[in-house]
């Protein structure tokens, strides 16, 4: 009895602890009735895919070398570093990412991987490491199972995938999923605000994450503002420099198919918007200005008569022009959107937005079509940046490539510019689809050439490139600027990157001058385990890592 007291109390002063809005994150345990449906399901799982030829996981590109999944380590003390690490870079460099904890029973897509975080913690010159799961709901209950009992994007595909949308469907019905605190893996991107580090995808509810003084990352569980949050949020909200205020937005395939939200610098979460478009689609990104959100009606629809057809249930309808739609960013309906159409196209990453007298000018990564299965355009279109203009006093709609030759994506900016008009973009090289060979500087302020007949730029806006040379390859880089100060060079500050040498089989963090790009690189700190591939990455500076909730 007084250790179950104790236990109590000692639960009840962590619960105590939690920052505002944030639940820990507890399934329910599941009884023996449930236990015996599991194994009932999972026999199922397995005989359809043996069924179906072809099915299996093991052959996929994103479970293979640098792409292959890896256990929690560190932290890792005082690692070696070569050249300087530079006093602003006090804080802790995080990048997240794909990383199953479990083989896949079906299909797998690179998008489907239990949420892991790589923490580089720098302080006074010297440098830790660390990698840790996040603790999400799903990956608790696989735990739990010891084998995968969710539902993956890569299962969606054919006729097999119909089934195993099924057995799902029998999972939540007899108890072996607790689906209360969502499905997601938070695999994809990062935000800081209001003293919370949060890890996020974009069909779930944020996860908070603890940054320690020694860089060790711990889940502490999920904001849903005391249950007030009943949607996902985006993986790319914008928190406003000047504001503090984080603009976000949730899709899903049930009307309405958008939702657009605003929390203030406190905390505070406004009245939801719905934002109402034809069908659902993906809607991976959108940006915002002083006064307007941004939104992209793109045609990479949801159709699960696809997987009829032996498709994915996610593909791109190159049928359907590409809408923009400009809204007050605190309206209280979409009444105010003014909707602005563009030929056909896909942007997975806005780098940002802004306004110019009566136009609202967009910049982001734009390709002609995508297949979601291949993670590739089928007809080797280059990914490149673009402006997009928008009038809201004509209602005309413009575009214009920034960039010519290799793709880029990835796009991050110096986020105290963060809509308002700024000068420079970084955007990851990519050497193919997936695996990234540099960086490359763009100068907005300098005008790509034109052909003679005005059509497509045979220059570009680059103006200096970093590129890792031979067989190694890194992730999104971000930029992390010199000082505070409000009147220093927009450029003044560093790049930093999480690069895989496959030759060696090494990692290591690799610090650039974000205003020479000089192709030696100021710092470079060994990493003494492999960091698998990833996606978006974030800096949390010594006063934010300090002031945590």
């Amino acid at each position: 009895m007084g250790t179950e007291r104790l236990r109590k109390e000692s639960q009840d002063k962590f619960l105590g602890s939690l920052p505002l809005g944030v639940r820990i994150v507890q399934p329910r345990t599941p009884g023996i009735g449930a236990r015996i449906a599991a194994k009932l399901c999972d026999g199922i799982e397995a005989l359809l895919v043996q069924l179906f030829s072809g099915a299996s996981s093991k052959s996929n590109l994103f479970l293979q070398e640098n792409f292959a999944p890896v256990g929690e380590s560190g932290p890792f003390a005082d690692l070696p570093v070569t050249g300087a690490l530079p006093e602003c870079l006090n804080g802790e460099f995080v990048r997240t990412g794909p990383n199953p904890r479990f083989e896949p029973t079906a299909g797998y897509h690179w998008f489907d991987g239990d949420g892991m975080l790589h923490g580089l913690r720098i302080k006074d010159g010297k440098a830790n490491y660390v990698s840790r799961y996040v603790k999400t709901s799903k990956l608790k209950q696989e735990e739990f199972y010891g084998t995968p009992t969710f539902l993956k994007v890569g299962d969606l595909k054919g006729i097999l995938g119909i089934f195993l949308a099924n057995v799902f469907r029998l999972r939540v019905a007899l108890g072996v999923v607790d689906a209360e605190y969502g499905m997601g893996t938070a695999n994809t991107a990062m935000v800081y605000h209001n003293k919370k580090l949060l890890a996020l995808l974009e069909a779930d509810k944020p996860y908070a994450i603890r940054m320690l003084e020694d860089g060790n990352l711990e889940t502490i569980g999920v904001l849903d503002y005391d249950k007030r949050l009943s949607h996902a949020v985006t993986a790319h909200p914008k928190v406003d420099p000047v504001t503090g205020e984080m603009f976000f937005f949730c899709y899903q395939q049930q009307t309405p198919y958008v939702i657009y939200r605003v929390i203030s610098k406190d905390g505070t979460l406004h009245d939801p918007v719905s934002i109402n478009i034809p069908d659902p689609v993906m809607m991976h990104d959108f940006a915002i200005t002083e006064n307007y959100a941004i939104f992209m009606d793109l045609p990479m629809t949801f159709k699960p008569k696809n997987m009829g057809e032996g498709k994915m249930i996610i593909s791109f309808d190159s049928t359907k022009r590409s809408r923009f739609g400009v809204l007050p960013r605190y309206a209280l309906s979409d009444s105010q959107m003014r909707w602005f159409h563009l030929p056909s196209c896909y942007i997975f990453h806005t780098a940002n937005a802004w306004e110019d007298g009566d136009e609202v000018v967009l910049v982001a990564c734009r390709m002609p079509k995508f297949d979601m299965e291949l993670m590739k355009d089928t007809d080797d279109h280059v990914l490149e940046l673009y402006e997009f203009r928008f009038n809201m006093k004509s209602g005309a709609a413009l575009q214009r490539p920034l960039s010519k030759g290799p793709a880029v994506e990835f796009p991050r900016i110096n986020e105290n510019y963060i809509g308002r008009k700024q000068r420079y973009v970084y955007a990851a090289v990519f050497h193919d689809q997936v695996r990234i060979k540099g960086v490359a500087k763009f100068d907005l302020h300098k005008d790509p050439e034109l052909s003679k007949d005005g059509g497509n730029p045979v220059g570009s806006n680059v103006v200096g490139e970093f590129m890792y040379g031979g067989r190694r390859f890194g992730s999104e880089a971000v930029f992390v600027p010199k000082s505070s100060d409000k009147d220093a060079d927009e450029d003044d500050g560093y790049l930093i990157s999480f690069v895989y040498d496959e030759g060696a089989g090494k990692s290591e963090a690799v610090v650039i001058d974000a205003k020479t790009m000089a192709a030696d690189p100021v710092a470079v700190v060994s990493i003494p385990v492999r960091i698998p591939y990833g996606f978006h990455s974030i800096f949390v500076n010594e006063d934010q890592l300090g002031n945590q909730a």
